[in-house]
């Protein structure tokens, strides 16, 4: 199986609706690595590693996001694994 890297942007009503700690909790069950956080924008900004088929569940379900939230659009990028990540979590700034 390919391992990579998934950039993930989601626009939409995804702050304030525990959209980041839902993508922690789903992307730490998938096995992924890498970070989620709120962007000032108003969306949410998404880079995880793992597993390409992991990283394609994560993406459907960025489709759908955290109850309460509403996806507009998601813009996505694939890229090369790099391992420099030990787990997934929230980070800000």
């Amino acid at each position: 199986m390919a391992k990579a890297r998934l950039h993930i942007e989601v626009y939409g009503i995804v702050q304030g609706v525990f959209f980041r700690s839902s993508t922690e909790e789903k992307a730490s069950n998938l096995g992924l690595t890498g970070w989620v956080k709120n962007r000032r924008d108003g969306s949410v900004e998404i880079l995880a590693e793992g597993e390409r088929e992991q990283l394609e569940a994560l993406l459907a379900w960025c489709g759908k996001g955290s109850e309460g939230s509403r996806i507009d659009k998601i813009e996505h990028s694939w890229g090369d694994f790099t391992g420099e990540f030990k787990s997934f979590y929230i980070t800000y700034g």
